[in-house]
């Protein structure tokens, strides 16, 4: 990473993509409602944060941030190197269209659960319950 401060590299070395703060709590709470899962099947496509196999349902739970919560307002953008962060964010966002476009066709519904839903829990259970107690497709619809 040429050109980057070693205080802002230490930072973003520090940003984790598996077990995050938003995660755990959307893994607790589905386990309390009494679903068990998988967690990041590396053999799917973006190796979805919960698996539930019998279901073919799974659920990514994405940062705002990263991920570009459209209308959020923990969607921010950096004020420095705007071409390098355009570009990361522009390649996040068609990863994740592209990966659950290959999970769709492969017969799975999709959740994806943002940061920011995290804040309120009888939402969040509400919506988690509504997509794993059903045996139709997620109430995302598949992408275009």
């Amino acid at each position: 990473m040429h050109g980057v401060p070693d205080a802002r590299r230490r930072l973003m070395a520090n940003v984790r993509s598996a077990n995050t703060k938003p995660e755990m709590i959307v893994r607790r709470l589905t386990h309390a409602l009494g679903y068990r899962y998988r967690l990041h099947v590396r053999s799917l496509p973006g190796s979805p944060d919960l698996v539930f196999s019998g279901k073919r349902k799974l659920i990514f739970v994405h940062g705002c941030f990263w991920h570009r919560h459209e209308g959020c307002n923990l969607t921010t953008f950096p004020k420095t190197r705007a071409d390098y962060w355009n570009a990361k964010f522009a390649a996040n966002v068609a990863r994740d269209a592209a990966q659950e476009a290959a999970l769709w066709q492969q017969g799975w519904s999709v959740l994806t659960i943002w940061e920011c839903e995290t804040r309120d829990l009888l939402a969040l259970q509400q919506r988690i319950s509504g997509f794993l107690s059903n045996d139709t497709q997620a109430p995302d619809l598949p992408p275009n």
